[in-house]
């Protein structure tokens, strides 16, 4: 049985390589300042159980979760 690859024309290229990182390296200055503000986390209770969770980044960017719970649980 015969190569499917037998009689194909071959192409001289260079091999792949891992493309160059231009970046400049991260350099450390001791100190690392936080945000000036964190996030901000509301809890929305309905008698003694969480039913949503507002979360709101520092970036203005607003994320609701609702916590659903098992019948009669």
């Amino acid at each position: 049985m015969k190569s499917f690859l037998q009689g194909r024309k071959a192409i001289e290229s260079k091999g792949l390589r891992a493309p160059h990182d231009h970046r400049v390296p991260l350099q450390v200055t001791g100190v690392v300042k936080p945000a000036p503000t964190g996030p901000n986390v509301e809890v929305v209770k309905q008698g003694d159980k969480v039913v949503r969770l507002v979360i709101k980044c520092s970036c203005g960017e607003l994320i609701e979760i609702e916590c659903l719970y098992a019948p009669g649980s």
